[in-house]
């Protein structure tokens, strides 16, 4: 069996967020609430772009898939974390935290992906507006998100399979609030090196890979820019782009911060203050980021609320 382990630990603890006592219910409160907003706007946004025929383009098919993957990024990390905060008992079974690095490094892999896949969307739309809906035909979009989702969990199970394979004999306290590859590496009673130069060059040069694409789409974007007479017209464009780029900004800076620089145990708690920004925050900000800098979505929001308020 390729999950097969040879380990004494059973479960790990999940050491959590350095908080103290005198501040865990507000911190409780806070994640909670993001954690509604996320799963609020982001189903907001999968219903609108879902109803509104007006919305059903490859631009909008994308940004559906950003909040599904939104909504399930944030839940394979945020639940248990909430539970944890006001638990005693901090554990995960060691299948069950196997099962959160796969969906966690899945998720995020496909999420850097179709931030490239947008980027490109936009890039189309601007230099080619007359040929743009045969380049991004349905099928085309279909066939850039199924891909994204195959090679992405590829990636993942490198990931899981080689964290499987390691022996863990105690400890088995994990320094950080949920399962990631690098703080159990840190447990592994063996040398763990390989693991660490895979993680480093394989999710490094997945991301690196896939900011350059959406960083060379966006200066291929800035020349049409240029190029398009209207002021209108310009910020039309600006708008949707400026949205994108706040978005993309956010994911990548943190990703890149986390997984391509060299890993030490102090690193650790610095990973743990950035994990929260891309598991809690990112994305209860995307859709509100899409929503405020994007009239077509504000109007279709409008028509969407005064309709089931009829």
């Amino acid at each position: 069996m390729i999950l097969q382990n040879y380990t004494l630990v059973t479960d790990f603890v999940l050491v959590g967020l350095p908080i103290q006592i005198a501040f865990l219910g507000m911190i409780f409160s806070f994640f909670f609430v993001i954690y509604i907003i996320n799963l609020t706007a982001n189903f907001c946004i999968m219903a609108v772009t879902f109803l509104d025929p007006a919305l059903h383009t490859p631009m909008y098919f994308f940004l559906w898939n950003l909040a599904f993957l939104d909504i399930c990024y944030s839940s394979v990390v945020v639940p248990k974390m909430l539970v944890d905060l006001i638990s005693s008992e901090k554990k995960i079974s060691f299948y069950g935290c196997l099962l959160q690095v796969h969906f966690f490094h899945f998720l995020g892999s496909v999420e850097v992906v179709l931030f490239s896949v947008m980027s490109y969307d936009r890039y189309v739309a601007i230099a080619h507006p007359l040929r743009y809906t045969t380049i991004m035909s349905p099928n085309t979009c279909l066939c850039l998100v199924l891909c994204t989702w195959v090679l992405a969990f590829c990636h993942a199970l490198v990931h899981t399979v080689m964290t499987a394979r390691l022996p863990f004999c105690g400890p088995n306290r994990v320094k950080h609030f949920f399962c990631d590859v690098k703080p159990l590496l840190m447990l592994a009673c063996t040398d763990t090196s390989l693991n660490l130069r895979l993680v480093t060059r394989i999710t490094g040069s997945w991301t690196t890979t896939t900011m350059l694409l959406t960083i060379l789409s966006y200066i291929f974007i800035s020349k049409f820019l240029f190029k398009i007479k209207t002021s209108q017209g310009r910020r039309r464009a600006l708008s949707t782009c400026s949205a994108h780029l706040c978005v993309v900004s956010l994911q990548y800076g943190t990703a890149v911060f986390t997984y391509v620089r060299p890993t030490t145990k102090d690193s650790l708690d610095q990973d743990r203050m950035a994990a929260v920004l891309f598991t809690v925050i990112t994305p209860a900000l995307n859709p509100i980021i899409y929503t405020l800098r994007n009239k077509d979505m504000k109007k279709a929001l409008k028509k969407l609320f005064m309709r089931s308020n009829n």
